[in-house]
């Protein structure tokens, strides 16, 4: 439907004559007229009856009236959705209780009048491509994948190198270290069942795994975090990693063990990945809040594959 013919119609309802509504609207009243008789031919009704005393609603445009208000209603929120300065920042990050969700929430409280509108994809291939498009405005992810390069007009910069940790139950091997280096799990067993072929995390521990030689066991369904904590807490074998800041609560019965790994430190690099010409307003606040706390690139104590960090200019 025509909006403005809609917007006419409340205007003369509200108003009850048609030649108030045209100042109102600041169009003539030949107009109002127009807008008024295009909506009731479209309609197949007559909306208003005019007499001495002005334009009244007929039964039909009592019933109509509530709806064009809510249509009007709804027609404003659509465009306020994509007007820059009035629509929500749309931000992707890989999960909700992962500590990217924690950094967009020390932005937020930071910057209380940015409305953030977070969301969740799948990997990122489909993240850079909802950046490029428009979809999303910004994504935090390892940039690509092996032999992949961002698109044509979409820019990335490091924001967080978080560290891994080994997680096990209480009758593991190495359940009382202090720290582990990487080497000393060389031939162990770490079961992720979440890492699923073709994303970029599963590409990151793969590699990890052959630099170290450690077996990446992915086998079985996925039944979630408290499912992987309840199996890892009973195997006297099996570990798994966990990041750094990654928020775990289990059962005080449990008696599970995070355990740092040093000497390199292997770090899950995210960077802040968005479209160059991106116009909302709030996306330079977001950058700059981010870059501002990182410490910059990897030292030579940390591990991290090279294809996942933005190509350095």
């Amino acid at each position: 439907m025509d909006v403005m013919a809609m917007r006419t119609f409340v205007a003369v309802a509200d108003a009850g004559q048609f030649q108030e509504a045209a100042a109102d609207l600041r169009i003539t009243p030949q107009a109002v007229s127009k807008r008024v008789a295009a909506l009731e031919k479209e309609l197949g009704v007559q909306l208003f009856t005019r007499d001495a005393r002005g334009a009244r609603l007929t039964i039909d445009g009592q019933a109509f009236l509530p709806h064009a208000r809510s249509f009007l209603d709804s027609a404003e929120r659509a465009v306020a959705s994509v007007r820059p300065g009035h629509r929500a920042l749309r931000v992707d990050v890989i999960g909700r209780q992962l500590s990217l969700a924690g950094l967009l929430r020390g932005f937020h409280h930071a910057h209380p009048e940015v409305e953030l509108d977070v969301v969740t994809l799948f990997d990122s291939d489909a993240a850079i491509t909802a950046v490029r498009d428009g979809t999303i405005d910004a994504t935090f992810r390892a940039v690509s994948m092996p032999g992949r390069q961002l698109p044509q007009g979409v820019e990335a910069t490091p924001v967080f190198d978080e560290p891994l940790h080994l997680f096990t139950g209480a009758g593991h091997e190495f359940a009382d270290a202090a720290t582990l280096t990487p080497a000393q799990l060389a031939g162990r067993h770490i079961w992720m069942p979440g890492n699923l072929p073709g994303t970029e995390w599963d590409a990151y521990y793969a590699e990890l795994a052959a630099d170290f030689g450690i077996i990446i066991d992915s086998v079985g369904p996925d039944f979630g975090i408290e499912a992987l904590l309840d199996t890892i807490a009973g195997s006297t074998k099996l570990a798994t990693f966990v990041s750094e800041q990654t928020p775990l609560v289990w059962p005080v019965g449990h008696t599970l063990r995070r355990i740092p790994l040093k000497d390199p430190t292997p770090v899950y690099p995210h960077s802040l990945i968005w479209r160059t010409h991106n116009p909302h307003p709030s996306l330079d606040a977001l950058r700059r809040h981010l870059t501002a706390a990182y410490p910059g690139r990897p030292k030579s104590d940390v591990w991290a594959p090279n294809w996942s960090y933005p190509a350095q200019p």
